[in-house]
């Protein structure tokens, strides 16, 4: 009998109105796993090469994995995968929270959407049935009145509910999908695809839970975990949320500033975490089963920016790229603006990032009024960010423009190019490559374009050398060099990474340095789960398959060694702080690239080569 899963894929027909089901067998499961993996999978097998990712042909996954649900932290994740309206590449999203297991208990692994429903519709999923709705009167809607409209239609509090929001609907590039109207899938777009197929909801509930393999092995685990806790290194996230670092990057000169002109930011300590604890922070809030409680919830009633906690509160990300980007150290206006992406459905990141391209060409010159319909769009200006973000969810005026993106909008106007901060099109998060220098190459290389989480970051293999050495890494080196043991680094962590984000897993709770649990106590509770008896090198095959998979869908679409590259800002060196003067060379990311694919089994120019996708069971893809 199966453990940890259904052994049941919906597919959902939205042009026809029809539901599958289908039973793959448990081969298919300990090959593609669920999350990242599983919709890469089915990306490549329904999704024709050079598909317009907002037509009828893309084909939107939405997956949870084997351990998804299970009692214990860290195992509420869920993600969307898709080809990207921001990047054309393949598209991948990750997002914890209430609904992944809430999903799994309704019967099913995974949605996958097929085609475009010719009106709005919500997939209605409990205890192992499932049906299309009509959804014309959410078109329009905010997420909070979508989420109150859904659950008082069918008459139950509790159901948990996944939407795109109004800026998917209106086809913003970076637009997100929001669960609990707080938690965002936000990278590459997905709400853009999820509302282009007309589907304005999903819906979950039941009490289907997977049997496990071992459940005292599990209880023991979670048992150590929330005693391990208040003395481990991720004690402090508890407290003040991933915002416990702005002002830590900041002094290091890691914090972007000014969209990326400096690494240290005068008004860090504003937006701090520990600020924000004493501040508007209301309540921590949290995921299924997960002793953490790093979610922030904030609220202020007074003032110019008042703030709701039904919409949660500004993770480090979000106080970067609203905040530093854009020169900004109001923290109720940070607040406020990271509330409008949660109502509207925008990824904080690129929205933010976007902005802060935008007050950086005009300071450049590159704009007037003329251009940003009479807005000043200058560092500093909080009001400035929080009309452009009403502009962009609503694809108003100049909004319409920053909505494709900073490096379409650059490409449409004609002007800044060189101001704008992407890889892949896709605007980088606020961890600097000039400070951790791996970063530099995994977001050149990364198939969803630049992400701080594909990859384990430079400090830890100085900082925690035990747990390092479970992956067979025993050489730590410098932060600041980029030579072929730290390829090596960042392409085995890349690869584990990559495993956790097809078991679904989160990157607070488990993972090779900081986090709560290590790599081998994974290895313990994937087994413990499904009893698959995996070990760590098994794990890491699992991480690399999926790699492989991205990689394979971006080559069929024309992605070559070109597009792995980096934004002229990061050759160009800092003012400010303890990075002034420090820039990467071009020389030392292509040296990197060339070490990278040779490490992977890849050509020279980044595309798996047939005995490489063979070794991992891959030899079906036609790669063009």
């Amino acid at each position: 009998m199966p453990y940890g899963y259904h052994g049941k894929i919906l597919h959902v027909y939205l042009d026809q109105g029809r539901l599958e089901v289908e039973t793959p067998p448990e081969s298919f499961y300990r090959t593609y796993v669920g999350g990242s993996a599983l919709g890469a999978y089915y990306l490549l097998k329904h999704t024709p090469p050079h598909a317009d990712p907002l037509g009828p042909e893309n084909t939107l996954t939405v997956a949870v994995s084997v351990l998804t649900g299970a009692s214990l932290g860290g195992l509420s994740r869920v993600t969307l995968t898709a080809k990207s309206p921001l990047t054309g590449a393949i598209g991948d999203s990750e997002s914890g929270g209430f609904f992944p297991a809430e999903m799994k208990w309704a019967g099913f692994d995974a949605f996958v959407f097929h085609g475009q429903a010719p009106e709005p519709v919500y997939l209605w999923v409990h205890d192992g049935e499932a049906e299309l709705r009509p959804a014309g009167h959410l078109w329009g809607k905010t997420t909070g009145e979508v989420e109150d409209l859904l659950k008082a239609e069918l008459g139950d509090p509790k159901v948990h509910i996944m939407q795109p929001g109004i800026a998917g609907e209106n086809g913003v590039r970076m637009a997100a999908v929001m669960t609990m109207a707080n938690r965002a899938n936000g990278r590459t777009g997905m709400g853009a695809v999820m509302a282009s197929k007309g589907l304005r909801a999903i819906v979950v509930r039941g009490k289907a839970r997977p049997k496990v393999a071992d459940k005292k092995k599990l209880a023991e685990l979670a048992r150590w975990g929330g005693k391990a806790f208040p003395e481990s290194d991720v004690y402090g996230m508890g407290l003040y949320g991933t915002a416990e670092i702005v002002l830590s990057q900041s002094k290091q000169g890691g914090l972007p500033t000014r969209n990326w002109e400096s690494g240290t930011f005068e008004g860090a300590e504003a937006i701090n975490g520990k600020t924000m604890a004493e501040t508007i922070l209301k309540e921590r809030d949290t995921c299924y089963a997960c002793p953490i409680r790093c979610k922030r919830v904030v609220e202020v009633t007074e003032g110019k920016y008042k703030v709701d906690p039904r919409y949660g509160g500004p993770e480090y990300e979000s106080l970067a790229t609203l905040g530093a980007y854009c020169g900004i150290d109001d923290l109720n206006a940070v607040a406020y603006a990271n509330q409008l992406c949660a109502m509207y459905g925008l990824d904080t990141i690129s929205t933010g990032a976007t902005i802060a391209w935008a007050m950086d060409a005009f300071e450049h010159g590159y704009l007037t009024t003329a251009d940003t319909d009479g807005v000043e769009l200058r560092f500093g200006n909080a009001d400035a960010l929080i009309t452009m973000i009403e502009k962009i969810a609503r694809r108003e005026g100049f909004g319409d423009i920053l909505a494709e993106g900073s490096a379409r909008a650059a490409e449409k106007i004609g002007r800044g190019q060189e101001l704008v901060v992407t890889a892949k099109k896709q605007e980088l998060p606020a961890h600097m490559p000039q400070v951790k220098r791996s970063l530099g190459l995994i977001y050149a290389v990364n198939p969803f374009g630049a992400d701080h989480q594909s990859s384990e970051h430079d400090p830890s293999y100085n900082w925690y050398p035990e747990r390092m050495a479970q992956l067979g890494l025993t050489n730590p080196q410098p932060n600041d060099v980029l030579n072929e043991e730290k390829v090596r680094f960042a392409l085995v962590t890349e690869w584990l990474y990559s495993a956790m984000d097809t078991f679904n897993v989160c990157q607070f709770v488990f993972g090779p340095s900081w986090h709560l649990y290590d790599v081998s106590q994974l290895v313990e509770a994937i087994n413990a789960i499904t009893g698959w008896g995996l070990d760590i090198p098994a794990l890491l095959k699992v991480g690399e398959r999926r790699l492989n998979l991205l990689r394979a869908f971006n080559a069929r679409e024309g992605f070559t060694r070109e597009d792995d590259k980096l934004p002229k800002k990061l050759f160009q060196p800092l003012k400010g702080g303890k990075t002034d003067g420090v820039a990467l060379t071009p020389e030392e990311i292509e040296q990197a690239k060339d070490l990278y694919y040779q490490m992977a089994g890849w050509d020279e120019n980044g595309i798996p080569k047939p005995e490489t996708l063979a070794k991992l069971g891959l030899d079906w893809i036609d790669l063009g």
